[in-house]
């Protein structure tokens, strides 16, 4: 058996515990709702679909073709950047993750961790701002410098880039879109203009990446990898000004008919 087949031996046997960590955070969104709707209005069957397809946008990064095909073919690795980075954030915030937690804990609980949320280390992490130079800064520095080539060769910084990308990708739509609870919320105008000038920001990389390949990546997958990080997250861009303009237009609503009732 040569060192290939061996290599692919291995990964046979250790890729359905690497699914392990995945099912179980299905099932214990699913248990969650179990547990809600008994004291709370029925959860949402869409927020599960929602949270059933970020989790699997998240597993195809750890198992299966896609996962095999990341470490060697750039393309294959922009494509997952974007399910992981861009797609699974924004479909696992839609689940309304963290709702769903404080139904099911008791008022004791929901107002500790209420507090916690309230925290200055988190109001400061969340900020529109902050998110955008956590997630396309941390791109800028992958893409740019040794580190994508580094990441390759050690299993330990290849985790925490990965693990970095859906965070930074997470925080960065819940600072721009509000479906779970906020306590430090920002003006729509502030966000509008962050959101502007890090998605440019992101736009430009793109390019970057186009004509300058990272370490050791052909011309040929940069060029497709950098069009896969365009235009794919362009649609991802697309759906998320959709939500923000949409929430921006419910509060400006909102607002106006409260001004009516006041003058009547």
């Amino acid at each position: 058996m040569n060192h290939e087949h061996m290599e692919h031996f291995k990964i046979t046997i250790v890729e359905p515990f690497l699914l392990i960590p995945f099912i179980l955070l299905f099932f214990l969104y699913l248990i969650a709702c179990i547990v809600s709707n008994r004291h709370y209005k029925r959860w949402s069957y869409l927020r599960i679909f929602y949270w059933a397809l970020g989790i699997l946008c998240m597993a195809t990064i750890a198992v299966g073709p896609l996962a095999k095909s990341v470490h060697k073919d750039f393309t294959a690795h922009m494509f997952g950047h974007l399910l992981l980075g861009m797609v699974a954030p924004l479909l696992i915030l839609l689940s309304a993750p963290m709702t769903l937690f404080l139904r099911t804990l008791r008022v004791k609980q929901a107002r500790f961790v209420t507090k916690m949320l309230k925290s200055f280390p988190l109001r400061v992490i969340c900020d529109p701002l902050t998110a955008s130079l956590l997630n396309v800064g941390g791109l800028w520095l992958l893409y740019t410098t040794n580190l994508y080539s580094q990441m390759h060769q050690n299993i330990i910084l290849y985790l925490f880039i990965h693990l970095h990308v859906f965070i930074a990708g997470y925080v960065y739509t819940a600072a721009f879109i509000y479906i779970d609870p906020i306590p430090h919320r920002t003006s729509y105008m502030y966000r509008a203009i962050i959101m502007i000038i890090s998605m440019a920001s992101h736009g430009v990389l793109s390019k970057y990446i186009y004509a300058h390949p990272p370490y050791g990546v052909t011309t040929t997958q940069a060029e497709i990898g950098g069009m896969i990080m365009y235009y794919g997250g362009d649609i991802v861009d697309i759906i998320l000004i959709y939500i923000f303009c949409l929430q921006w237009y419910k509060s400006t609503k909102v607002k106006s008919n409260l001004v009516k009732q006041v003058n009547i």
